[in-house]
C-alpha cells in the first residue's frame, strides 16, 4: 500500500501572510490541530496549535484584550510556521511513511509532488486506513493466537486444521510475544464461537488462546 491510498486530499490550507487569528479560526472551524501554508501552489511551511499558542496571549500577558486582539491580527503565520515540514511522496510505501513520521516524531506528513502539496497522511490515515482493517476493527468475528508458531511448517499445519473445519479467515498476522520474544500467529476469525477450532489445535499439539477484541 502507498501512501497515496491513505491520504487526504481535500487538505486545508493558508497563506503566509495569514494571521494568526484568522490561522487559529480556520483551525478551529476544521476541528484540525495543523494545517499547511502554500504560497503560490508551493508548499512553504506548516503552523500548529502549538505554535500558535506560543506565540498568543499566553506569551502576551502585558497587554490588554485590545492590544492583544490587534497584535493577534497582525502578526502573520510567517513568523511562527515550521518552514522544513516534513514532507514524503505519493508514491513512498506506508511502511516508509510510518517509519518517517517516527524518526521525525511528528503526527503528520505532508504529501509532495513535483513541489505542490496533495494530499496529508496523519496518523488517524494510518489507524483507519491501515492498521483497523488488519486488526478487523468494527468487524465481527473472534480472535485466536496461536503460540509458539515460528515457521512455515507450523503454519501449514494450522491452516489444514482450518480448513478441515471450514473456518473462515477475515486476517491473519504474526507479532512477537512481548513475554516470550517468541512469534504468535494471530487470526481474525468469521466465526463468533471458536472453541471447537481451539479445541482441535490443541489436540494437535498447539497453545492457543482467545484474544478480547
Amino acid at each position: 500500500m502507498y501512501i497515496r491510498d491513505v491520504m487526504t486530499t481535500n487538505v486545508v490550507t493558508i497563506s503566509s501572510d495569514t494571521s494568526l487569528a484568522d490561522a487559529r479560526r480556520i483551525m478551529d472551524a476544521h476541528h484540525i490541530r495543523r494545517i499547511p501554508v502554500v504560497d503560490k501552489r508551493k508548499l512553504v511551511g506548516v503552523v500548529n496549535k502549538e505554535a500558535l499558542d506560543r506565540a498568543g496571549p499566553s506569551q502576551l500577558t502585558t497587554f490588554s484584550v485590545h492590544e492583544l486582539s490587534y497584535l493577534m491580527s497582525k502578526i502573520t503565520v510567517k513568523q511562527v510556521m515550521t518552514k522544513d515540514p516534513v514532507t514524503i511522496s505519493p508514491d513512498a510505501t506506508v511502511e516508509e511513511g510510518v517509519a518517517l513520521a517516527q524518526s521525525h516524531k511528528v503526527g503528520a506528513l505532508l504529501v509532495v509532488e513535483d513541489g505542490c502539496l496533495i494530499g496529508i497522511a496523519t496518523t488517524n490515515d494510518f489507524f483507519y486506513k491501515l492498521l483497523n482493517p488488519i486488526l478487523g476493527i468494527g468487524q465481527p468475528g473472534a480472535r485466536i493466537a496461536i503460540r509458539k508458531c515460528p515457521d512455515i511448517s507450523n503454519i501449514k499445519k494450522a491452516l489444514d486444521v482450518m480448513a478441515k473445519l471450514g473456518t473462515g479467515v477475515v486476517n491473519c498476522f504474526t507479532m512477537a510475544n512481548p513475554d516470550t520474544g517468541e512469534k504468535d500467529f494471530v487470526f481474525h476469525l468469521t466465526t463468533e464461537d471458536p472453541s471447537a477450532l481451539i479445541a482441535e489445535l490443541r489436540n494437535h499439539g498447539y497453545e492457543v488462546e482467545q484474544r478480547a477484541r
